[in-house]
C-alpha cells in the first residue's frame, strides 16, 4: 500500500486515514464499518484536518455520514482535538486517557506557537516546524462520554471490536483497537512506523509488553498512530528500539552521565532511516526517571529546547 495522504480501503470493511510524513502532529485515524454501523478510531490535530477526513470518509462510505462510536486511543491532541466535529453517539476512551485529555488543551499549543520566539531561535524554528501548520484556535475540547479500564468489546454490526488498554506507556491511557474478524489492529501511538517513538509517560516495560501483545495477535494489518500501514514486523522493530534504549539508559546512568549527556551519547545508527531522532532527549529523561534520577524532571519547554538542539546538531 502506498503511503499517501487520504483514505485507504484495507479491503475488509476497515479503512485507514493516513497523513504523511507522519512526523509531529501528522497522525493517522481509522474507520471500522459493517453495514450501517460505524466506529471511528481517533480524530486529528485541528478542525480543518478533521473536517476534510470526515468528508472523505462520507464520500467513500455512505454509512459514515453517521458515526456511532468514536474511540480515542490516547490523550494527545493529534488524536482527539477534532472530536467536536464527529457527532458520535458515544466517545469512548480509557479512564486514564479521559483524565489526561485536558492537561494540554489546544490553547496551550496555540500559545506555544505564538510565543515561540521567547524560546530562542533554535527552539522557535523547531516548534514552528512541528506545530505551525495546525490551527489550534477555536477548538472546543470534547472529552469521552464513556470510559473503561482493562478491556471493552464494542459491537459494530456483526463485528466485535476489542478495545485493549495497554497504558501507561506512550501516554497514561493508551488503547489498542483490534478487529479480529478483519485481522486488523489500530494501535494509536503504541506504534510509530519508521519513526522514533516518544515516551511521555512510561514505564518502558509496559510499552514492551504492549508490543508483545500485538505480536501475539493474529493480524495481517497494523495501522500505526504515525507512519505507513504495516505488518507486525514494524512492531518487532519498535520493540527492539525500546529494549535497546533502555539498555543504553542503564549504561549511561551507571557511568554517571546526565540525561542530556545520555541523549547525545546513545548511538542511533541502526535507526538512522527513522524520523524524529531528537525524541531520544525525552526518552532518556523518561528512562532516567525510572532509574531513580533525582534531578527535577524537565518541563515541556526544556524538552523542546533540547530536542531542537539535537535536531540542529544532527543536521550539521
Amino acid at each position: 500500500m502506498s503511503y499517501r495522504k487520504g483514505l485507504h480501503d484495507l479491503g475488509t470493511g476497515c479503512f485507514a486515514w493516513l497523513q504523511p510524513d507522519g512526523s509531529w502532529g501528522w497522525s493517522n485515524a481509522g474507520l471500522v464499518v459493517d453495514g450501517e454501523a460505524t466506529l471511528l478510531v481517533d480524530t486529528l490535530f485541528d478542525l480543518p484536518l478533521t473536517a476534510a477526513m470526515l468528508a472523505a470518509m462520507r464520500a467513500a462510505v455512505p454509512s459514515a455520514a453517521r458515526i456511532d462510536t468514536l474511540v480515542n486511543t490516547h490523550a494527545n491532541g493529534d488524536h482527539c482535538f477534532g472530536n467536536e466535529l464527529v457527532g458520535a453517539t458515544a466517545i469512548v476512551a480509557s479512564e486514564a486517557c479521559a483524565k489526561e485529555m485536558g492537561e494540554v488543551p489546544p490553547e496551550v499549543l496555540a500559545q506555544l506557537v505564538a510565543n515561540a520566539d521567547a524560546l530562542g531561535p533554535v527552539a522557535a524554528e523547531f516548534v514552528r516546524k512541528a506545530f505551525g501548520s495546525f490551527q489550534f484556535r477555536g477548538i472546543t475540547l470534547t472529552p469521552p462520554t464513556e470510559t473503561f479500564s482493562g478491556e471493552s468489546i464494542r459491537q459494530v454490526g456483526a463485528k466485535e471490536v476489542h478495545l485493549i488498554e495497554v497504558g501507561p506507556a506512550h501516554t497514561r491511557g493508551d488503547v489498542l483497537v483490534h478487529v479480529p474478524v478483519d485481522r486488523t489492529v489500530f494501535t494509536g501511538d503504541i506504534v510509530f512506523a519508521n519513526a522514533h517513538p516518544i515516551i511521555w509517560a512510561g514505564p518502558v516495560a509496559n510499552w514492551v509488553l504492549a508490543c508483545d501483545r500485538l505480536l501475539a495477535m493474529d493480524v495481517d494489518t497494523v495501522v500505526p498512530g504515525h507512519g505507513p500501514v504495516c505488518g507486525l514486523e514494524a512492531v518487532g522493530a519498535l520493540r527492539g528500539y525500546l529494549v535497546y534504549i533502555e539498555s543504553e539508559a542503564r549504561r549511561c546512568f551507571a557511568a554517571g552521565l546526565s540525561r542530556e549527556e545520555a541523549a547525545r551519547a546513545v548511538a542511533l545508527d541502526d535507526y538512522a532511516s527513522w524520523g524524529d531522532a531528537e525524541r531520544i532527549a525525552v526518552n532518556m529523561a523518561a528512562l532516567y526517571r525510572e532509574l531513580g534520577d533525582a534531578s527535577p524532571p524537565p518541563n515541556p519547554l526544556e524538552q523542546f529546547t533540547l530536542m531542537a538542539q539535537l535536531a540542529r546538531d544532527r543536521r550539521s
